[in-house]
């Protein structure tokens, strides 16, 4: 029995370190030990807080940024997970477009996906948290939690640690450990697929800003849990 405690006492680490995953975006050819395709010229940046990869997205005459900088990881971290944490600590900067679809996890061969969004209001985003998936033969299961309204508006041009968490029950988004908002969904686990950072997966309405980093968990974490803006050096 005492040999049978120890044997779990080191197996629970290591199954929880399965359980997460960590990008982070120093370099332009490998994220979180995968390769990556460039689209545009995102580049590798010296930041306050560390490097991190900075994305530009180019405005049409209407206003929305039909084109500009991504990266594409032939990966979907979250496949098969029933709960979840998605969290990113990223900064959006001035002269962006209105909607930006900026992380981006899709099935493959499905519109099935995760994504985060924001949306930008006279120098100041919001937070748009998305999940869908469409079952084959059911109807679409969706859990979009946007709230725009003065007290969940934030300034451009600083570092923020966002999260979009799933209990099974509930789809939750937070800026900075602070609940923006929830929406009761039935979701469905993502199968196998692939993630774009900077735009939607097909190519529009394109990120400006920075990514530093972003963590995939298999489970709901706490907001004490959540990743945070790292301190400056």
């Amino acid at each position: 029995m005492k040999c049978l405690l120890i044997l779990c006492a080191l197996l629970v680490p290591a199954l929880a370190h399965s359980q997460q995953t960590t990008w982070r975006f120093d370099s332009l050819t490998s994220i979180g030990g995968l390769p990556a395709t460039v689209v545009g010229s995102p580049k590798v940046v010296s930041t306050d807080i560390g490097k991190a990869v900075h994305f530009t997205g180019v405005a049409d005459a209407a206003g929305v940024a039909t084109t500009g900088d991504a990266l594409f990881v032939d990966n979907l971290p979250l496949a098969g997970a029933r709960t979840y944490t998605l969290e990113v600590v990223f900064r959006p900067s001035s002269g962006g477009s209105v909607a930006q679809r900026f992380f981006h996890l899709q099935e493959n061969a499905s519109q099935s996906r995760r994504m985060f969004e924001l949306r930008i209001h006279d120098k100041q985003w919001c937070l748009d948290t998305v999940a869908f998936n469409y079952p084959a033969g059911e109807p679409v299961r969706s859990g979009v939690m946007l709230n725009c309204d003065a007290q969940h508006l934030f300034p451009v041009d600083r570092w923020y640690a966002i999260a979009a968490v799933y209990d099974g029950k509930m789809l939750r988004g937070y800026v900075n450990g602070v609940l923006q908002g929830e929406v009761a969904v039935s979701l469905l686990p993502l199968g196998p697929g692939r993630t774009s950072v900077g735009t939607r997966i097909d190519k529009r309405n394109f990120f400006t800003g920075d990514v530093f980093e972003a963590r995939f968990t298999a489970k709901a974490l706490a907001p004490a849990e959540f990743l945070k803006v790292p301190s400056k050096p």
